[in-house]
């Protein structure tokens, strides 16, 4: 096929079990079928379906978009796909609306194509393919995780270098400069399906730094982080994190709340804490290739009005 048909293997596959291809005049529909040389391959592609996912009109915070892409700081409590539990009211629904004829089709279907995921809680910047080629061209990078990823974390606890405790975590070592580096494998919880797990054999390998950039009280109970990712898995940072003993603020799942000595925040500052609603996560800096450019893109998101609103309650 040629290169700028965009067309991915497993849209041929697709391609050749509808009866879409044709060697030598003859329809060809396995898959595993021989080529020989000098046959004559005709591929009909159809026009892009309409998705069954309907379009809402649900506001949205776009910081960059083109032909091929769309880039979009996304609010905590919205769900990036629609699911069997929150069927409607996500982000691919009022994708679906904002875009309309924009988008060119991804697998054959007129639809975003999703190529990584926030949580549902976390709030922060999300690229999105409009175009098969933008969506062949950014899943490489994150599958090849060139992508550059920086969120923010408000965590329990200061990591530290000299912190004995810290030292005996399995998987959990400092680089120069103070930076914390959390090398596991990650896999689905063998008894609670909603949670990822810390293991050394098996799942899939899982990379986190993260560096202190704010601390809070006295004495010091809580730390705003700088999170990278060398890899991307589902809660990475939630529960690499927790496994260093700094767990998020706020996170229903992996242990949000913690009792904090006496006196260590004030009323104000203590009152914001336990009163945040979610996991105090921010995808805070997105960058990669334009996949049809070229070009280099890099972009920010400040932290969000109830982040930052408890960062200032916590500021003495």
């Amino acid at each position: 096929m040629p290169v700028d048909a965009n067309l991915s293997r497993t849209r041929l596959s697709k391609l050749i079990t509808e009866g879409a291809v044709r060697v030598n005049g003859e329809v060809i529909t396995d898959p595993k079928a021989r080529a020989h040389e000098g046959s004559d391959v005709q591929i009909t592609v159809q026009e892009a379906a309409e998705s069954h996912i309907l379009p809402e009109d649900i506001p949205l915070d776009v910081i960059f978009e083109d032909a091929d892409l769309i880039v979009i700081n996304k609010p905590a409590g919205m769900v990036v796909h629609p699911a069997p539990g929150t069927p409607a009211g996500t982000l691919v629904n009022a994708l679906l609306h904002h875009c309309g004829d924009d988008l060119s089709g991804v697998g054959g279907m007129k639809r975003p194509g999703i190529v990584h995921r926030i949580d549902k809680e976390t709030s922060g910047l999300l690229v999105v393919a409009k175009s098969d080629a933008a969506h062949h061209g950014l899943a490489a990078q994150f599958a090849d995780h060139s992508c550059e990823r920086y969120y923010k974390a408000l965590v329990y606890g200061v990591p530290d270098a000299n912190d004995p405790r810290l030292r005996g975590v399995k998987g959990a070592n400092f680089e120069t400069s103070n930076i914390l580096k959390l090398t596991t494998q990650l896999a689905r919880h063998k008894t609670d399906r909603q949670r990822q797990a810390v293991l050394f054999q098996g799942g899939r390998h899982a990379v986190t730094r993260a560096r202190t950039v704010q601390r809070f009280g006295q004495p010091e109970v809580l730390a705003l982080m700088e999170c990278w990712l060398e890899t991307g898995r589902t809660h990475q940072i939630r529960v690499h994190m927790t496994h260093a003993g700094h767990g998020l603020v706020g996170d229903p799942t992996y242990g949000g709340k913690r009792k904090l000595p006496k006196g260590a925040l004030s009323e104000a500052g203590l009152a914001a804490l336990q009163g945040f609603g979610r996991q105090a996560l921010h995808a805070a800096v997105l960058g990669f290739v334009h996949p049809v450019s070229g070009e280099n893109m890099r972009f920010e998101a400040p932290l969000p009005a109830d982040m930052t609103k408890l960062l200032a309650a916590l500021t003495p």
